[in-house]
């Protein structure tokens, strides 16, 4: 059976190949941007985490989700923050939202806090900031763009930014401004969009939310420990993650599902003849429905190792030509991706196995 299933697919080698395409470009599109989607929320929360952060403090209304509201917050609750008894530093930071050429979060910083608070800077290129305009961007930014220290970026307006310091990823942004300037660019002197609070120990975060929150004024104020941000930073958790993931998944299975189904229906039609002689000699149908089957079964195998060779050479081709990006094609995916190609295809051939057993051995014989 198994040499006359090849020997099928053989000569029909270009519906073969189309079904194979099929079901490679299914599992493609469900892992490569599944991974990319994947890649961008664990890349933010890896920055995140970076800062090194025990707790985050936002103005009323601001996002849990990520850091772009603005500067609606006065700089002055930094004060506050520092005078409780648990809390060894605060930073605060103006994050603006970009969406010129890329999408991307500018962060304003007061460079010593900011330092003070997850540690020096690692510098693989200059140094700190030395005057109003100078700008440190990570090492991902600098390899995508070919910028080097001393080169000139625009950021937030036509005022070019002297680029001082190239540092490592990893620390929250990728482009650093001096808070000043960002609060200037902003028309926001004298706010902040968050404030990164270090504690004395970091068992003690949790008391110091409650601290922060038992200040008077600030019980609005979205106040939340690292470690719980970040476990909200997941598939099932962010808003409408979970539905884009199952759009993306539904579109691939309904492309494997209906050349699948196509492919086999039509080749069904075309062995009557064929499924006539099997069944006059004895063949049953489950036979038959077996036959189809284990075409399908290899068709969708060649398919899926095709998809994730192709996924793992596009995530090759996409991280050299775009360094910032993040994609992550893991074995639990993978694993899921090989399953619903298999089973879209299997459904997709039940159909055309069950038409094909129960032809008629005389009239498909009498087929021409």
């Amino acid at each position: 059976m198994n040499k006359m299933v090849v020997a099928n697919l053989i000569h029909r080698p270009l519906r073969s190949l189309i079904s194979i395409v099929a079901i490679a470009v299914e599992v493609t599109l469900i892992l490569v941007i599944v991974g990319l989607s994947i890649g961008i929320l664990n890349d933010g929360k890896q920055r995140q985490r970076g800062i090194g952060a025990d707790v985050m403090v936002q103005p009323p209304g601001a996002s849990a989700i990520g850091q772009l509201s603005g500067a609606p917050a006065p700089i002055k609750i930094a004060d506050k923050l520092r005078a409780l008894p648990h809390v060894a530093v605060v930073t605060p930071v103006v994050t603006q939202l970009n969406t010129s050429g890329s999408v991307e979060v500018i962060y304003g910083i007061d460079l010593p806090s900011f330092e003070a608070l997850g540690g020096p800077l690692h510098y693989l290129e200059g140094g700190r900031f030395q005057g109003t305009y100078d700008a440190i961007i990570d090492d991902y930014l600098a390899d995508a763009k070919h910028l080097r220290v001393g080169d000139s970026i625009k950021i937030l307006g036509p005022h070019p930014f002297h680029i001082s310091g190239i540092i490592q990823h990893g620390r929250g942004g990728r482009k650093f401004l001096p808070l000043a300037t960002m609060q200037d660019l902003l028309g926001a002197q004298g706010k902040a969009s968050i404030f990164y609070v270090k504690t004395d120990d970091p068992k003690n975060a949790d008391l110091v939310v409650q601290e922060i929150k038992n200040i008077p004024g600030m019980s609005d104020y979205g106040v939340r420990t690292m470690q719980d941000w970040l476990s909200m930073m997941t598939p099932e958790t962010v808003p409408g993650f979970s539905t884009f993931i199952n759009v993306v998944i539904g579109v691939a299975v309904i492309i494997g599902f209906i050349v699948i189904f196509q492919a086999m229906y039509t080749a069904v039609m075309e062995r009557t003849r064929e499924i006539g002689i099997l069944k006059s000699m004895g063949a049953s149908k489950s036979y038959i429905v077996n036959v189809i089957l284990r075409e399908t079964l290899l068709l969708a195998i060649v398919g899926i190792i095709t998809g994730i060779a192709i996924s793992a050479l596009t995530r090759m081709g996409l991280v050299t030509r775009f360094p910032t990006i993040r994609i992550e094609l893991t074995a639990h995916w993978i694993l899921r991706a090989c399953i619903i190609a298999l089973v879209g295809a299997a459904f997709g051939a039940i159909y055309p196995a069950f038409k094909a057993a129960q032809k008629d051995p005389i009239d498909a014989l009498a087929y021409e």
